[in-house]
């Protein structure tokens, strides 16, 4: 008896959702912003399940659009990294207008 690739295709989803749920659940607020993490960890287990998707098929369109959310949720985690370095960023202590401005006063002499 064979199993239907519907039947497989729903199984991964399943699969991914649960494992999302515990990847989301279990990241490190410290790490980042939660909304970034939670962004993050969702466009990865998104890519996990585009792997499997695009080899587990058998069509080249559906290969094709497998291939295609692969690179998507890619491009959407790398971006999530590099805004959440620009967030982090932000909240660094800079030294004061003063402090800086003797530091380059006294360079000059």
């Amino acid at each position: 008896m064979e199993v239907s690739h519907t039947l497989t295709n729903l199984i991964i989803f399943v699969l991914a959702i649960y494992v999302g749920y515990h990847v989301v659940w279990t990241v490190t607020p410290a790490l980042h912003t939660p909304l970034m993490a939670v962004t993050n960890a969702i466009s990865a287990i998104i890519i996990v399940g585009a792997m499997l998707a695009a080899g587990l098929t058998e069509g080249l369109l559906a290969q094709v659009m497998g291939t295609l959310a692969v690179a998507l949720a890619a491009v959407n985690v790398f971006g999530g990294f590099l805004v959440t370095q620009r967030m982090l960023e932000m909240f660094k202590k800079k030294e004061p207008k003063k402090a800086q401005v003797s530091a380059d006063s006294k360079e000059h002499k």
